[in-house]
This record gives structure tokens, C-alpha cells and sequence, in this order.
């Protein structure tokens, strides 16, 4: 029954007229053309889908045709440049990411730049050109299947080793020419990676270039949420990457700078704990690669702050953990003189702590000599200028 108003009363009659079986007959016609109209529009929402995600893979591997053929005409010969800033103001860890020119052209990070032979070069340029649109047009080929059958994360591997590896190369190439240049080359860089993350997500030297790239924009960038927000992104893509590749030296090199990043903007408690971290992943980075010397600067830098914390900071270690972090302005130091072992005038800050250390050991003949070494180098990066003031400032008046 449904009810009327009438007045204050309320009348139910029933639903049913006398004539209800006909009425009830038009009702269900009514409700079955309805469905029939509904599924005819479900079929045509369907096929609008099926098509708009035909046409985003289409335009996707076409976009990487376009960029293969580009790399291909450069070939990117560029010099190799310093790197960005290596510096940081966080508590007993570093936020950032340069260092010099090393003689053998491998870079900060342990991987070869435009200006070095990688193995991706070696392989490309063992192709003409006419494989490589070959191989362009096999990318486009396989990508156009049907839309409800895409790649699946099985056989992303093997798509890119078959079609791909070339523009993999050429990309990674690319970033780390950018990666090594001004403000403008490393935001271009950073939208670089980003442009191509749908390709190229599940490949580990990758994915540790655009936390790279999100290490740099933390740098750039000058609000601090930004900031925040750059560092955070990248700290999350080396998290899902260190799941598959814990033996990857660049991951957990890269994921120190950026736990350090992101706990310049934390509590002391948080930052407290964040040096553990840190420190467990740059042991682990320079067990897996000994030689690197951006590994030994940020363990440098990590001792150098510890060996300098405050009484709140110690008090703060005390009560959360068993056993405080613990180093010594020596180790600050042996550590920095790994770096320059490996990679003289690896970076101006490095000679500038080296300075310190021997300052601070009441060594002033030592400090003397690297405050000398380190104004030899030129400033290149905003870190860079932030230790000439340094060294200005150590200076006797």
C-alpha cells in the first residue's frame, strides 16, 4: 500500500487497481526495456574505455619511439659537470647529492655519465641505424594489442630486454647528463623520469634515478613542505625498489640522502632515529661498493655530526636506545680522506670538513693546508658557495 495526505490523516489505498494483473504487466515491459536500454549503454561504455585505453598505450609508445630517435641523433655528447650540492643542515646526516669530476668517469653514484662508455652504449652503438628503427617500430608493434591484454609485470622484463633496453639506455644517459647540469637541467631531468615512469617503473637503475631526481627538486625547491613533500616522494620510491634490489649499492646510497632530507624537517626524536637508518644504509652501501666515494663523504659527514651533538641530542639518544650512536671527529676524518683518496677534490665541502677535523684535532698547520686546498676548487653549486662562506669564516681575521 502507499499512503495519501489527506489533511492530518493519512489514507493508504493499495497499489493494485482492480485491473492489476495488467498494470503490473506494463510495469515489468516497462522495467525490462529499461534494462535493455541500460545494458546497451553499459556495451557502449565499455567500447569508449576499450578504445580511450588503446589510444593512452598508443600515444604512450609513441612517445618513446619519438624519444629514442632523438637520444639516437644526439647521442648526448656532452662534458661531464660537477654535481649538485652535497650539503646539509640536518642533524649527524647529509641531505644532498654532489661531488666532483673522478678521473675515471664514473659519477657520484657509482654509474657512468654521458661523457663515460656505459654498457648500454656499448650495445647501442653496435647497432646501425637502420636496426633501430627496426627495433622503434617492433616497441610500437607489440605495445597496439588489445587494450583488456596489456603488459603484464611478468612480462615487463622480457618486453624490455627484447625492444627497450636501447631507450632505457639512452634515457638513464640522458638523466645523468641532466642530473650533473644547472637548475633548469635537473627540473628537466626530474620531468624526464617522471614523463617515462610508466615504461620504465619496474627497472631498478630507473628507479633509483628518479629518487635521484626527487633528491634533487628537494634541493630546489624553497618552501619547506615542498621540500618535505620531494624528499618523501623519493624516499617512498627507494622503499618499494629496496623490496626487490637490497644489493643494490646506489638504492640504499641514495636512500640515506634522502632519510636525511626528509628528517631535516622532523622532530629530534625523529631525527634521532633517522640516523640509525641512515647509518645502517651507507655501512650496506659501501659494503656493495667499496670504491664509491659518495658513500665515504656521507659516512664522513654522519660521524662528523655525531661526534658534535649537542647534550639534548645525547640525552635525547640515551632515552630512546640502549646504545646511542657513537663517533669521533677521527673517524669524521678518516672517512673524508677516503674520499679524496678515491676521488681528489671530490667536492669543496669535502676539503672543507677535512679542514675542521684537523681543526678540531688542534692540528692548525693541516687545517691550514686543506682550507687552502679547498679554495683551490671553484664554486659550481649553492653548496658549493655555502662552504666558501664556511672557509671565509674559519679563516683567521
Amino acid at each position: 500500500p502507499i499512503a495519501v495526505e489527506a489533511g492530518a490523516a493519512a489514507v493508504y489505498t493499495p497499489l493494485l487497481l482492480p485491473d492489476g494483473p495488467v498494470d503490473v504487466l506494463e510495469r515489468l515491459d516497462f522495467v525490462l526495456k529499461n534494462i535493455s536500454e541500460l545494458r546497451k549503454e553499459v556495451e557502449e561504455l565499455r567500447s569508449s574505455l576499450q578504445h580511450l585505453a588503446a589510444e593512452i598505450v598508443g600515444e604512450v609508445r609513441s612517445h618513446l619511439e619519438e624519444t629514442q630517435k632523438a637520444t639516437r641523433r644526439r647521442r648526448f655528447p656532452f662534458a661531464r659537470e660537477r654535481s649538485d650540492s652535497t650539503g646539509s643542515s640536518s642533524i649527524y646526516f647529509t641531505a644532498s647529492s654532489g661531488a666532483a669530476n673522478t678521473d675515471d668517469g664514473e659519477s657520484e653514484g657509482g654509474y657512468s655519465t654521458a661523457n663515460a662508455e656505459s654498457d648500454y652504449d656499448r650495445e647501442s652503438e653496435k647497432e646501425s641505424e637502420e636496426g633501430e628503427d627496426e627495433v622503434s617500430c617492433e616497441t610500437v608493434r607489440t605495445a597496439r594489442r588489445d587494450s583488456l591484454d596489456l603488459v603484464t609485470e611478468e612480462e615487463a622484463p622480457l618486453l624490455l630486454d627484447s625492444s627497450l633496453e636501447e631507450g632505457l639506455g639512452q634515457l638513464l644517459q640522458q638523466a645523468d647528463r641532466l642530473h650533473a647540469g644547472d637548475e633548469q637541467e635537473k627540473r628537466e631531468g626530474f620531468q624526464l623520469l617522471l614523463n617515462n615512469k610508466l615504461a620504465y617503473a619496474h627497472q631498478r637503475e630507473f628507479l633509483w634515478r628518479l629518487a635521484r631526481a626527487h633528491s634533487d627538486m628537494c634541493d630546489l625547491a624553497e618552501d619547506a613542505e615542498e621540500k618535505r613533500s620531494y624528499a618523501s616522494d623519493g624516499k617512498e620510491e627507494l622503499e618499494a625498489a629496496l623490496q626487490k634490489w637490497d644489493r643494490s649499492a646506489e638504492c640504499h646510497q641514495w636512500y640515506t640522502v634522502l632519510c636525511g632530507q626528509l628528517a631535516e624537517h622532523e622532530s629530534i626524536q625523529k631525527r634521532i632515529q633517522t640516523g640509525y637508518v641512515f647509518k645502517e644504509h651507507i655501512d650496506k652501501a659501501i659494503e656493495l661498493k667499496p670504491e664509491d666515494p659518495k658513500s665515504y663523504y656521507l659516512l664522513g659527514r654522519w660521524c662528523y655530526q655525531v661526534s658534535h651533538l649537542g647534550w639534548l641530542e645525547k640525552k635525547t639518544a640515551s632515552a630512546l636506545f640502549e646504545a646511542p650512536p657513537t663517533a669521533t671527529v677521527q673517524d669524521a676524518l678518516q672517512n673524508f680522506l677516503r674520499v679524496e683518496e678515491l676521488s681528489p677534490g671530490f667536492s669543496k665541502a669535502g676539503r672543507v670538513y677535512i679542514a675542521k677535523c684537523y681543526r678540531d684535532l688542534g692540528n692548525k698547520t693541516a687545517a691550514a693546508l686543506w682550507m687552502n686546498l679547498a679554495a683551490e676548487l671553484p664554486v659550481h653549486t649553492k653548496e658549493d658557495a655555502e662552504s666558501q662562506r664556511e672557509l671565509e669564516e674559519m679563516r683567521p681575521v
